[in-house]
């Protein structure tokens, strides 16, 4: 139950804000969209990745996160075939089931479930998760409007790509960020997760009737939030992965759609009633499979 009013609840009502505020008032989504992905965006990433600590400890997660992707986009690539999707209908299930919510969802729940301990692990996926957004995700979110090399021209050009490489450099080198320029940043970055909540619920309260594509939202939601945990599950099986961060990846991979992928989704024109109806969808699910998972692993 605490679960559920602590993480659940608060949730649900960032995306309901954003949702009642589009039925009351009908605004621009796509500036709110631009807002985040080039300025709120790139200060979160440059701030936690320079911020991070990193060990050999940490070489697992980063394996596993580029493995399940890459299982994730090879399923995908797999059904398109099958059930004959065009290339935007392919990246709209390529966001929708690679990019979780690692971030405001996965770090409270890693936090109530198994500790402060696990903490670090998690905030470490949410780093690697921004930059498989970073690059992956406005690659498949651009290339079906645009080819592929427009997509990766695109790629290049976003201010989130070069946040994350002028935040290398600043560790590797031990250059030192004036602290009223970092504060500035990290209270930038911070506005970041709930903006793109919010746009999501407006995405939402956008549409005025669901066309909802229900073999591409079946299959994106359960690759989500079925296989990959499953994966997550014979990864740590198959390489003898440390308990806890076995919990860690776990519960991580069984997090719904990211919010992220929203907002690529929109700004790339890919799909974005059918990767935000995804992100909903799972999250609600998400809702029982994670009460699951968690008594299960507990």
């Amino acid at each position: 139950m605490s679960l559920f009013l602590n993480v659940i609840i608060p949730i649900m009502a960032v995306f309901a804000s954003g949702f009642i505020l589009q039925r009351i008032r009908l605004l621009d989504v796509k500036s709110v969209s631009a807002v985040c992905l080039y300025i709120l965006s790139p200060a979160l990433i440059f701030v936690t990745l320079h911020d991070a600590e990193f060990d050999s400890g940490f070489l697992i997660i980063l394996i596993y996160m580029f493995v399940l992707f890459y299982i994730m986009v090879f399923l995908n690539k797999i059904l398109a075939k099958i059930f004959g999707w065009g290339p935007s209908t392919e990246s709209a299930s390529i966001l929708a089931s690679g990019f979780m919510n690692s971030g405001n969802y996965g770090l409270p729940v890693v936090l109530f479930s198994i500790g402060s301990t696990a903490l670090p692990y998690a905030i470490f996926i949410m780093v690697v998760q921004a930059l498989q957004n970073n690059f992956f995700g406005v690659y498949y979110a651009s290339r079906s409007t645009s080819g592929m090399r427009r997509a990766v021209e695109n790629v290049m050009k976003m201010p989130t790509t070069y946040a994350a490489i002028l935040a290398f450099v600043f560790q590797y080198f031990s250059i030192t960020v004036p602290e009223s320029v970092h504060s500035t940043l990290s209270m930038v970055g911070e506005a970041a997760i709930p903006v793109m909540m919010v746009m999501l619920g407006m995405q939402l309260g956008s549409i005025t009737g669901l066309k909802l594509n229900w073999q591409v939202v079946i299959s994106a939601v359960t690759l989500k939030m079925v296989i990959a945990p499953l994966i997550a599950f014979l990864f740590v099986l198959a390489f003898n992965v440390d308990p806890l961060i076995g919990m860690v990846l776990i519960i991580i991979s069984a997090m719904p759609t990211a919010a992220t992928t929203t907002m690529y989704a929109i700004e790339f024109d890919t799909e974005p009633e059918l990767v935000s109806s995804i992100t909903f969808i799972s999250t609600l699910i998400s809702i029982v499979t994670l009460t699951i998972l968690l008594n299960l692993i507990s």
